[in-house]
């Protein structure tokens, strides 16, 4: 994979959280390639065939340890399928109903990252897509997302939690005033306002080993009013803090220099639309951690109680012992 000015970030993105996170999330066009399955049995096997991608290239957000925000690649791969749905004639609006990703590398923050989108199906209400985000020729992450045509049906959902509203949480600047760290200054240039009602778990444990926690986030700007981009924005923030109900249970913070922490996969399910440029109340639970891994689950509220989606994550959580 080649660099090209395309990918380079411009000093006014750079300036503007909000402006740098939509730069990255507009992908270019890179053309298509084709995939010719190695055949080892019958050649003549009617289930063998070549398979054209779609594909796409974006930058990475500027991290100070140099690897990709895993957030970033998950909210670049929804962009990167539902480009590839809504450019198919006759399929009308088909909004993200889900996604089930796998980190498989970290990757390079100083890299451009292809995505090779692949159309599974497109049937008469559901479209299916698998995205591959390489670097480098290998694989950093695979995800298969799924699009639905809007339609009718039971509907019931859970009720959200009654917390303090977000203008009565610590803002992350409050958590860190007075703080000077390459990782601080990264955390509060974030494209998000992200306000836990418990406590942060940048530098302090919380007082209660509880495994579940209360995040307030929204974008810090007014974003676009594109369905799809909201959708990759949640994917993004959605990454930010969902292993935190993990750290919380067994008194860790995420600047305890013994914490080996990665996301494993990520799963989403999509139920109702939302904006994140509102404030959403994002409720997270772990209900397990064993084997050096720690499984988080999440709830995604709008500030009116609607539930927008729902989140899984696993994680790996070790701590190295001294």
């Amino acid at each position: 994979m080649s660099d090209d000015n395309s990918t380079d970030p411009t000093a006014d993105a750079l300036d503007n959280p909000v402006r740098d996170l939509l730069d990255v999330l507009d992908l270019q066009p890179a053309g298509r390639a084709q995939v010719s399955p190695e055949v080892t049995g019958d050649a003549t096997d009617a289930d063998v065939s070549e398979r054209n991608l779609d594909v796409f290239v974006g930058r990475s957000q500027v991290t100070p340890h140099g690897r990709v925000f895993g957030g970033q690649v998950l909210a670049q791969s929804v962009m990167a399928g539902g480009r590839t749905v809504r450019s198919v004639e006759g399929l009308g609006e088909r909004p993200i109903h889900s996604l089930h990703a796998y980190f498989i590398r970290p990757g390079d923050s100083s890299h451009p990252i292809r995505f090779a989108v692949e159309n599974l199906r497109d049937g008469r209400s559901f479209s299916v897509r698998r995205v591959h985000a390489m670097q480098y020729g290998h694989t950093i992450l695979s995800a298969t997302l799924s699009f639905q045509t809007p339609a009718d049906g039971l509907d019931h959902q859970a009720a959200m939690n009654s917390v303090p509203d977000p203008d009565r949480v610590r803002t992350a600047a409050e958590e860190l005033a007075g703080v000077d760290h390459p990782a601080v200054r990264h955390w509060l240039r974030r494209a998000m306002d992200v306000r836990t009602v418990e406590g942060a778990l940048y530098l302090v444990p919380g007082r209660q080993h509880s495994a579940h926690q209360n995040v307030w986030m929204k974008a810090i700007e007014q974003l676009p009013d594109d369905p799809l981009l909201h959708a990759a924005v949640l994917a993004y923030s959605s990454d930010y803090s969902l292993l935190e109900s993990i750290l919380r249970r067994h008194g860790l913070v995420w600047g305890d220099r013994r914490l080996r922490p990665a996301s494993l996969d990520h799963a989403m399910w999509f139920h109702r639309p939302g904006r994140i440029d509102d404030w959403v109340l994002y409720e997270q639970e772990s209900p397990s951690a064993s084997g050096g891994r720690g499984l988080g689950l999440g709830k995604i509220f709008s500030i009116d109680g609607t539930l927008i989606c729902s989140v899984a994550q696993e994680g790996m959580v070790r701590v190295k012992q001294d």
